[in-house]
């Protein structure tokens, strides 16, 4: 149930967004993944979505959040969910955003899909001289994800991304110095797996959750991890869980031509989220990194 606090803040946040009183009728629960509760809200205005979690176990959270949507959104490709507002209220912080309706897929859903997510990696947006991070950290998942600047992306991949990651994996014991060791020896062969390319806007975090069908039936991308960064990050998340279409793809490369040995380098690009599932989730994923590590 949402509480009080949350509903009246979203009121208010509504009420600025449109100039006027607005009203919440009904609240209903919603999928909102593992660490946050969310909900829909119907309104004088129609309905909204609505999630919180812990300001002090996530901090800065939503608003990362909020301003990544925003710079999807900016790119006018793919369908970004509005942004109302975000905030703190209490012990929670919270986001406010257009609800989408789901719908059936259009018949050529992948071949759009591909195209605009091809469209929204040639967008650089100024960011031309700054090359691979973004003008701050956010999340991925539950975990912070630091974006600091880097004029180049292997530099980038293996400061702020892997090695990150295995720091953490350190940490927390699931790591020890042979994985350190594989890892050292692969970057000394990362340029062979990421052709030079300008910095891509990226989701982040494209994996068959994170994109829904709206209620035009075309793509609609959320949660997302965004930063500029190499389009094979996006590409290789979409392919690490399966459930995008081979007409995805193929759109994709007619819109925005990939090298032809692109799908060679999925499996390194995937060494970060992987990572990241290491430090989530634990078990198998260790072997999951081991075996593409081995196999390089």
């Amino acid at each position: 149930m949402l509480s009080t606090e949350i509903k009246t803040v979203a009121e208010k946040l509504l009420n600025q967004h449109f100039g006027k009183p607005v009203q919440v009728t009904h609240t209903s629960g919603v999928g909102g993944g593992c660490i946050n509760d969310a909900h829909r809200l119907k309104t004088s205005e129609g309905p909204f979505f609505v999630k919180y979690n812990s300001a002090s176990r996530y901090p800065g959270m939503f608003e990362a959040e909020a301003k990544g949507l925003l710079l999807l959104r900016n790119s006018n490709t793919v369908y970004v969910p509005e942004v109302i507002g975000f905030g703190e209220e209490g012990e929670n912080s919270f986001l406010v955003l257009e609800f989408i309706d789901s719908a059936a897929q259009q018949d050529d859903f992948w071949f759009h899909f591909g195209s605009e997510m091809a469209n929204m990696h040639r967008i650089i947006m100024g960011q031309e001289n700054k090359g691979h991070g973004l003008d701050y950290d956010n999340y991925i998942g539950s975990l912070p994800q630091q974006n600091k600047w880097h004029a180049s992306w292997i530099d980038f991949f293996v400061v702020e991304r892997l090695e990150a990651q295995l720091r953490i994996a350190r940490e927390q014991g699931s790591a020890g110095p042979d994985l350190s060791q594989m890892f050292q020896r692969l970057y000394k062969h990362l340029s062979d797996f990421f052709p030079e390319e300008p910095p891509a806007l990226l989701h982040g975090d494209l994996w068959s959750g994170n994109f829904m069908i709206g209620s035009d039936g075309r793509a609609v991308i959320i949660d997302p991890a965004v930063y500029y960064g190499h389009r094979y990050m996006d590409l290789g998340m979409s392919k690490l869980f399966g459930g995008f279409d081979s007409a995805f793809y193929e759109a994709y490369n007619e819109a925005y031509p990939l090298e032809p040995s692109w799908r060679k380098s999925m499996d390194i690009a995937n060494l970060y989220p992987l990572m990241v599932h290491v430090n989530l989730f634990g078990g198998g994923y260790l072997s999951s990194v081991k075996a593409v590590l081995r196999g390089f």
